[in-house]
C-alpha cells in the first residue's frame, strides 16, 4: 500500500447553490441566485454535492466539486492593495485553509471532517472567470490565474463538515504554499 500523507486542514466553507451566479456580462451584474454557507454538504459518489448548480450534470461529473485554497485568495487581495475579499465571491465549493492543492491534480485523496470521509480525484485546475474582476477587484481576474482551486470528482459519497479536517494525500504537500500560483500548461494556441 503506498505511503499517505496527513495534513490538518480547516474547511473554512461550503458552498451550496442551485443555480449560476455569474453569466452574462458583468456590468449587468450577478444573479439573485439562493447561496448556502452550509455547515454540512451532503456529497454523493459521482454526482458532487447534494443541491450544488454542478449536481448529477453529466458535462461536470469529472469536476462536480471545486476546493480552494483562502490563502490564495488572501495572497490576491493582498497584492492587488485590497481589503479581504468574500471568499464565497469566488464560487468555489471547499474553500479550506492549510490545503495546497495543486499537487493533488490528478490524484485520488480524502478530506475527513466531522467523522465522515469523502474521496475524491483532483481532476483539473479551477480558472477563474472574468466575473472576478467586477465581484472581488480590478485585476483580480488575472492574479487567480493557477490559484483558483482545483474541481475534482466525488469518488465516495460521505458528509463534508465545517471546521477542523485532515486532507489525506498519496504526494507530499507544502501548506506554506497553499497562496502560491502554480504553473499552468503552456498554451496550444501559435
Amino acid at each position: 500500500m503506498a505511503e499517505k500523507f496527513r495534513y490538518d486542514v480547516e474547511i473554512l466553507h461550503l458552498l451550496v447553490s442551485p443555480a449560476h451566479a455569474y453569466f452574462g456580462r458583468a456590468r449587468d451584474g450577478a444573479a439573485d441566485v439562493p447561496t448556502s454557507d452550509a455547515d454540512v454538504a451532503e456529497v454523493v459518489a459521482g454526482k458532487g454535492i447534494v443541491g450544488d448548480r454542478f449536481f448529477g450534470k453529466a458535462a461536470h461529473m469529472d469536476a462536480a466539486v471545486t476546493l480552494f485554497a483562502v490563502e490564495s485568495l488572501e495572497a490576491i487581495a493582498s497584492e492587488l492593495g485590497a481589503n479581504p475579499f468574500n471568499p464565497l465571491l469566488t464560487r468555489r465549493n471547499v474553500i479550506l485553509r492549510g490545503a495546497q492543492l495543486p499537487p493533488l491534480l490528478r490524484q485520488d485523496f480524502t478530506l475527513e471532517s466531522g467523522g465522515s470521509r469523502v474521496d475524491f480525484h483532483g481532476g483539473r485546475h479551477a480558472q477563474p472567470c472574468a466575473w472576478m474582476n467586477q465581484m472581488l477587484a480590478p485585476g483580480a481576474h488575472p492574479a487567480m490565474r493557477g490559484r483558483g482551486g482545483i474541481r475534482c470528482r466525488a469518488l465516495s459519497g460521505g458528509l463534508l463538515h465545517r471546521g477542523p479536517a485532515v486532507l489525506v494525500s498519496p504526494v507530499p504537500l507544502d501548506p506554506s504554499l497553499a497562496g502560491e500560483a502554480s504553473l499552468l500548461r503552456a498554451s496550444r494556441l501559435p
